[in-house]
């Protein structure tokens, strides 16, 4: 009797073990690489800076121009400016390196002027290349 006792009493440690490991599998195949997920997303925002190119969650393009502590200020189109909380911004298209950044305060450079009744051809410095698809 007491070898059918030991049976049972072994058999009820199994079910217990394969709870434990199945929770083991969850949190290597689930919860480990969701941590890991959420703390690039937070570098990648944290890391956020003018004149980066961002994807916002509603698949919104628009680039940055302004960080606040949890406000992103991007620029829609030119002149459009929006404001977004900073998990809003799904990804960075492109990062502008720190040396690139125009500060605000630099002076804009006007047109030249010429003299009226004198025409002269201006070539525009602007040369516009499109690539097609193959």
């Amino acid at each position: 009797m007491s070898i059918a006792a030991q049976a049972q009493g072994g058999g009820s440690f199994t079910p217990l073990l394969l709870i434990v490991l199945l929770f083991g599998v969850m949190y290597f195949m689930m919860i480990r690489p969701q941590q890991k997920r959420r703390r690039e997303a937070q570098q990648m925002q944290s890391a956020l800076g003018p004149g980066d190119e961002i994807v916002t969650i509603g698949g919104l393009h628009a680039t940055v121009v302004d960080v606040a502590d949890d406000v992103v200020t991007v620029e829609i189109s030119p002149g459009v400016n929006a404001r977004f909380a900073r998990p809003a911004i799904a990804k960075v298209v492109r990062q502008t390196p720190v040396d690139e950044v125009v500060p605000d305060d630099e002076p804009v450079v006007a047109d030249p002027v010429t003299e009226p009744g004198v025409t002269t051809p201006i070539e525009s410095p602007v040369v516009e290349t499109r690539k097609t698809k193959d």
